[in-house]
């Protein structure tokens, strides 16, 4: 069997986006699937991390096509724009004066490269692919978003294809939450083509795929007209060896908390930063924060080098020093506004042996995820005074010895990266079934 699998970002491009895409390349193959990925050449990335090319296999034949993309740093810039045009609107009709040039500068930004500044990839990519399926003799075609313009692909390929098992998959969902927390543009004019995108892409697909409990019954709730099995779950996971028993923790004057990702509208540090700054002196002092990451906003560095001598902002970092990081630290901090997905740097931590402390919407599913697995204690991320207690409660428990962990080993170790493609390889075998070559490329 021979997939073909379509992302947008592939390694040497760094970043988390392209994890979920590396453990597929890289562990289908020992369930007996031949994988070609097809991704972009000159795809932006806030780094290039050649450990993670690294890890893919030899049998995995990568191809490449040019994007029209905007350069990383551009499409930043313009991201920033619409921000502060939209507080720069606000505060002018606050203050009753004109608005009409800084609202005419966001529409004509929010309104350009729909859904996404990634759509000038499918001009390449689309018959790239199409080669591919024939050349190859592909038996199934795999595209993960975001970015969620390269869904438009499945509606492209349907129409040469017929018979042709097309996966999507969402590894965040888009039409809820991400398009309003961390979407280039969410202009009604944006939301209306989000909607369109989606609602087409999900009725020419063979099978939807979500990686969380929440996204899956949000994405098959909004498309009752689609039968139930069409949409599953298959989450992230972790690739790292877990320790099966957490280390005691001694008694420690200071106490360490680590956060590892990008620091953005999803993960607003806001009530952390709140909380922090209510500690205590006394409490406050034996408190040190790392932060390891891509910080999107200027705003959120000021808000965060307002912490002072007790905060470290180290940028980003490779993967696997990222990753190595996480043994050097006493917690590790997690913060996610998001009731419905679940960054992959959770799996992450699970496989990292240290006790999370959570800031996170109380609704989501990664309380479920660590109450599941007792692999740490969260916080409502709304309200800074229950943040503010939590991080005391650490510090003071640390200070004595008395702070223990004991998570579940046997249930951590389901979100291995290689125990959920095993499950995710049977999934696209049962798809293929008995579809001929014939059919399928003609």
């Amino acid at each position: 069997m021979r997939v073909l699998l379509v992302t947008f970002s592939f390694p040497p491009a760094g970043g988390v986006g392209v994890l979920r895409a590396l453990s597929l390349a890289k562990y289908l193959p020992e369930n007996g699937i031949e994988v070609e990925v097809l991704t972009a050449r000159n795809a932006p990335a806030v780094q290039r991390d050649d450990t993670l090319a690294s890890q893919v296999p030899f049998s995995v034949i990568v191809h490449r096509c040019w994007t029209l993309d905007l350069p990383f740093g551009v499409r930043k810039a313009i991201k920033r724009i619409l921000s502060e045009t939209s507080d720069a609107t606000s505060a002018t009709v606050a203050e009753g004066g004109r608005v009409s040039k800084p609202r005419l500068l966001k529409k004509i930004f929010a309104d350009m490269l729909l859904p996404d500044p990634q759509i000038g990839w499918l001009p390449l990519a689309v018959p790239a692919a199409a080669r591919l399926i024939r050349k190859k003799q592909i038996d199934l075609v795999l595209i993960t978003v975001p970015p969620f313009s390269s869904s438009r692909m499945v509606s492209f390929l349907r129409r040469k294809f017929p018979v042709l098992p097309i996966v999507l998959e969402f590894r965040d969902e888009w039409l809820n939450t991400t398009i309003d927390l961390v979407s280039y543009s969410n202009s009604p004019r944006a939301k209306q083509i989000a909607a369109r995108t989606e609602k087409e892409a999900v009725h020419d697909a063979t099978l939807v795929v979500a990686v969380t409990d929440a996204a899956e019954r949000t994405i098959r709730q909004r498309y009752p007209q689609e039968p139930s099995s069409k949409f599953v779950c298959v989450p992230n996971g972790y690739d790292s060896q877990p320790s099966l028993t957490m280390p005691s923790m001694p008694a420690l004057d200071t106490v360490t908390l680590t956060f590892i990702g990008t620091v953005y509208r999803s993960s607003d540090p806001s009530s952390f930063i709140e909380a922090v700054h209510a500690l205590p002196e006394i409490i406050k002092s034996r408190l040190r924060i790392r932060f390891i990451g891509h910080i999107e906003s200027p705003h959120y560095r000021h808000a965060l080098m307002s912490l002072g001598s007790i905060i470290d902002l180290q940028g980003v970092l490779p993967q696997a020093e990222a990753l190595q990081a996480i043994k050097t630290t006493d917690y590790l901090l997690l913060i996610s506004h998001d009731p419905i997905n679940v960054a992959a740097k959770v799996y992450d931590y699970l496989g990292g042996g240290r006790p999370i402390i959570a800031a996170i919407h109380p609704d989501g599913d990664i309380r479920r995820i660590l109450e599941e697995t007792e692999a740490g204690i969260w916080a409502d991320v709304r309200d800074a005074n229950s943040i503010r207690q939590l991080l005391a409660q650490i510090i003071e428990a640390t200070a004595t010895s008395q702070c223990s962990f004991r998570p579940r080993a046997d249930v951590i170790a389901r979100y291995h990266r290689r125990s959920i493609t095993r499950r995710y390889a049977s999934l696209l075998q049962k798809l293929v079934g008995g579809t001929s070559q014939r059919e399928v490329t003609r």
